[in-house]
């Protein structure tokens, strides 16, 4: 018996027309139309509800919920599968993240129900402000919503305790709501960076890192979870770079309140009340505000901002920093301990502060100025780390030169700074580099160059008397 096996032979057109077929069926499952079409085709069979998460709450402030949403749904992996997503910058300079696009839709999954997460811009507004929509089955709600968040919660505090997050600035704004404006804080300062005696600086660490494993011993004590400092010394001392250093060491965000922006003791606590928990409140120059008699805020309404009621309920997790430039005539109730915990003089600069910014600024540990330099020190002369920074900035392609106009400040008690070197300086300076190049040229002090200006204007004076006898010659100043 003969059996037969048929056999299939396609024509040509036919062949084209499957191999097309499988073509455009690749293309749409890789543009996301197939799965767009299989979304919809769900839709028809399952009832959703969506839930809104605003950026702003009703009174305009930061909803803190929208910002743990932000960082879970950063570190979804649906996020990176995502056929369309926006590349920022992170924390970092270097850092790439995926953002989620407007109107963009990812999937997530938790205890076995399918969850959608879109970003959902607001009308144009001066905010700039959105929303985060969640998607969710109504048969999924009640079931799953209430374990849901507290797993964002979670995730998002994980992911702030790993110092992933990225930080902010926020600034209290001219109006009656207590409204705060942020921008990402990016200071590159660290306790590494900053000019302070190492013993201080470690002791500074060191209380910090006890702060921030204290909450259950504060509780215990019945004490707010809070730290205070108080940073007094000269303008340009690195009051400010501390702040941003403790901010970096303790991933904290930063409030700045401005008080010449606030118009009475309500808003101030207005103010704290919308502060959030992981940040450094700071109020900077506050003998200067203190001193003056125009100030629409009063002394107890700085008191109860610094320990009051309200500090004791809206402070938790949360060091606070005031700055001034003496205390010698602040009221001492302003200082005393619960209000003020640590006290921090930040006076001008000294060797050791000197060495640490010449390894910063200039990459040097050791110099054959150095010995030089410490006998200025020894001898009285000062100036600020802002103003050694500046010289150190100016000259930073010549660590001799550097030195020496830090030097020349030095001896001339700030005369001249920021100008350079001046004679035989210069020419020293041709021998320190390895090609006998000077990076920019030489220049003078004040001193020469009024000396130079003075004998340039007596011979013009001169050569117009004799040009021009009717005319009187101008008086030298």
């Amino acid at each position: 018996m003969i059996h037969l096996t048929p056999i299939f032979l396609l024509t040509p057109a036919a062949a084209a027309a499957a191999a097309l077929f499988l073509v455009v069926g690749a293309m749409l499952f890789q543009t996301g139309c197939c799965k767009k079409l299989w979304r919809r085709m769900e839709d028809w069979f399952h009832v959703y509800q969506f839930l809104k998460v605003p950026e702003l709450n009703q009174n305009t402030h930061q909803n803190r919920l929208y910002r743990k949403v932000s960082l879970y749904l950063h570190s979804l992996p649906s996020m990176e599968d995502s056929n369309f997503a926006n590349l920022v910058t992170g924390k970092k300079q270097n850092d790439i993240v995926l953002s989620l696009a407007p109107n963009q839709t990812i999937q997530d999954h938790f205890l076995g129900a399918t969850l959608y997460w879109f970003n959902q811009p607001t009308d144009p507004n001066p905010t700039g402000t959105g929303n985060f929509i969640l998607k969710i089955r109504k048969v999924d709600k009640r079931r799953i919503l209430r374990p849901y968040l507290q797993h964002i919660h979670a995730v998002a505090d994980e992911i702030e305790q790993q110092g992933k997050r990225e930080l902010r600035l926020l600034m209290n704004s001219a109006d009656e709501f207590g409204r705060w404006r942020s921008v990402p804080f990016t200071h590159p300062s660290t306790f590494d960076t900053i000019a302070m005696e190492p013993d201080l600086k470690n002791k500074v660490k060191s209380d910090l890192e006890s702060f921030l494993r204290a909450k259950q011993y504060y509780h215990r004590l019945g004490r707010v979870w809070k730290r205070s400092f108080l940073l007094y010394g000269p303008s340009g001392t690195g009051k400010s770079s501390f702040v941003a250093a403790m901010a970096n060491f303790l991933s904290y965000d930063v409030f700045d309140i401005d008080l010449n922006k606030i118009a009475s003791d309500s808003d101030l606590k207005l103010l704290l009340l919308h502060t959030t928990p992981k940040s450094i409140v700071v109020i900077e120059d506050l003998d200067r505000f203190l001193a003056e008699k125009t100030a629409r805020i009063s002394a107890s309404g700085i008191l109860n901002f610094m320990d009051g009621l309200l500090t004791s309920c809206c402070a938790e997790e949360r060091v606070m920093v005031f700055t001034m430039n003496t205390k010698e005539h602040v009221d001492p109730n302003f200082l005393r301990p619960g209000r003020v915990d640590v006290h921090i003089h930040f006076p001008l600069c000294d060797f050791s502060a000197f060495k640490t910014l010449a390894n910063s600024y200039l990459g040097v540990k050791d110099h054959k100025l150095f010995p030089q330099v410490q006998e200025i020190f020894q001898n009285g002369a000062s100036l600020s780390p802002a103003e050694i920074g500046e010289l150190m900035i100016a000259n930073r392609n010549s660590p001799s030169r550097a030195i020496k106009s830090v030097i020349t400040a030095l001896q001339t008690d700030g005369d001249g700074r920021g100008w350079g070197l001046i004679g035989r300086q210069a020419e020293d300076d041709e021998m320190d580099e390895p090609n006998g190049v000077v990076c920019g040229e030489s220049l003078h002090t004040v001193k020469d160059l009024r000396r130079l200006y003075s004998f340039f204007r007596f011979r013009v004076t001169r050569k117009s008397s004799s040009s021009n006898a009717s005319l009187p010659a101008s008086p030298l100043r």
